[in-house]
């Protein structure tokens, strides 16, 4: 083993151990608990050259060491592959996810799952909607001068609009209109909708002119002047788990859990269900979370990432764990949007 590997090992071991116990790890502890091959001198000549590189520091007067955010980044880049889940684990999340009735029930029993594999706080974001793909266009007759636009997506996402209309329109007409919507932009996808919509009025005969020309305005309300996405979490109460990993305080953690748009933006950045990501520490944008790591990944079928899931905790948490569970879960809701 040369020393740049021997050094390697030894961190491992540091990081390990400090995720284990919370405790500052010294040589001698590092030399009982693993093979190294090498004496508690040699550890702690390479422990003086990890902490001089910033992989390690001291803690107050402890003789310990415990790992740095650089520390934690070079272990996490090492990690060779993710901890696979127990049988009793891929049965749960399969069995679990597989209860769901629609959407919203997927993503809600998501974040249970997350938060309760890895004890940290989950966050998923619902599937974007300028990723997915119109599946079909309800329009119900609510009255004369009143109709409900229902859109629905190919992830299950629904979105619903009152239209009211300048006169009165008869069933005949709702059924054309229902018939040319659809015909003109099921299996489109929304980012290419809003072009499809506004030639609408154009490519309709006189009869349907007016109502579509007012549903038009609807629908380009729907696909163009509503960007915000919409995440759910949970877990929170995990944070109190680790309550000494925050020092001082953990209000600002749970002041930016609050910001849906913080959470968006960490969460929504991924674009690969196969990639996982992992911010550590001082690497988060948002000064409130700089004392935790957060662990995201895509989902979507195939290798189309519709949305983004992941978990939020301390940065001294168990990465292979946590990288392994965001990764088969994300798999799992994959599976679950291509099969509906």
């Amino acid at each position: 083993m040369s020393l740049d590997d021997r050094k390697l090992e030894v961190l491992r071991a540091i990081v390990e151990d400090y995720i284990s116990t919370n405790e500052p790890v010294g040589s001698k502890v590092l030399s009982e608990r693993h093979r190294l091959g090498v004496s508690p001198a040699t550890i702690r000549n390479d422990m003086a050259v990890l902490e001089e590189e910033g992989y390690i520091a001291q803690p107050h007067t402890s003789a310990g060491r415990v790992p740095t955010d650089k520390g934690y980044r070079l272990f996490v880049d090492r990690l060779a592959s993710l901890k696979p889940l127990s049988a009793p684990e891929r049965r749960a999340i399969q069995t679990f996810l597989a209860g769901a009735v629609d959407l919203d029930d997927v993503l809600h029993r998501t974040v249970r799952l997350l938060a309760q594999l890895t004890q940290h706080v989950a966050v998923v974001q619902y599937p974007s909607l300028a990723r997915s793909a119109v599946r079909h266009l309800e329009v119900v007759h609510l009255a004369p001068t009143r109709l409900m636009l229902v859109l629905i997506t190919d992830t299950g996402r629904v979105e619903q609009r009152i239209v009211e209309l300048p006169g009165v329109v008869a069933e005949d007409t709702v059924a054309a209109l229902r018939s040319t919507l659809n015909g003109r932009l099921r299996d489109r996808r929304l980012a290419d909708a809003p072009g499809i919509v506004s030639n609408l009025p154009d490519e309709v005969g006189p009869d349907l002119r007016p109502v579509v020309s007012t549903m038009t305005g609807v629908l380009l309300e729907t696909l163009l002047e509503r960007p915000e996405e919409r995440v759910v979490f949970g877990g929170t109460a995990n944070l109190t788990r680790s309550a000494l990993d925050f020092p001082g305080t953990i209000r600002p953690v749970l002041e930016a859990l609050e910001e849906h748009m913080v959470l968006l933006q960490l969460i929504g950045e991924v674009q690969s269900p196969s990639r996982v990501r992992v911010r550590i520490g001082q690497e988060n944008p948002y000064e409130g979370l700089r004392t935790t790591s957060v662990v995201s990944v895509g989902y979507g079928p195939g290798e189309t990432a519709l949305g983004g899931l992941g978990v939020l905790g301390p940065t001294r948490m168990d990465y292979a764990g946590a990288m392994s569970a965001v990764a088969a879960v994300a798999r799992y809701i994959g599976q679950l949007l291509a099969s509906n």
